[in-house]
């Protein structure tokens, strides 16, 4: 496996998503109910708003929001882990 930037950084989208489902999977447990509110709260880093672009033919909207929760975030830590281990 080639060990460059855009493995690992395909890598940590993989454990953030990965981490950030296994959170709402075990948010309905109630073993975990006094736990799970803290690692399933998000937390806005990024926000762009959409931009739209009317070009009468076709209409595009962008925008980004990056907003993780502790356990998309324990996910890329894993992800990283892994990443340089193998």
């Amino acid at each position: 496996m080639s060990r460059s930037y855009g493995t690992l950084i395909v890598f940590v989208i993989i454990g953030a998503v990965l981490g950030g489902i296994l959170g709402d999977l075990l948010s309905g447990f109630d073993a975990f109910s006094g736990v799970m509110p803290y690692l399933v709260h998000t937390y806005p880093v990024l926000d762009i708003a959409p931009a739209v672009l009317n070009l009468y033919v076709i209409k595009l909207t962008v925008g980004f929001s990056f907003t993780p929760n502790l356990m998309s975030i324990l996910g890329m830590v894993i992800a990283i882990i892994l990443f340089r281990r193998y």
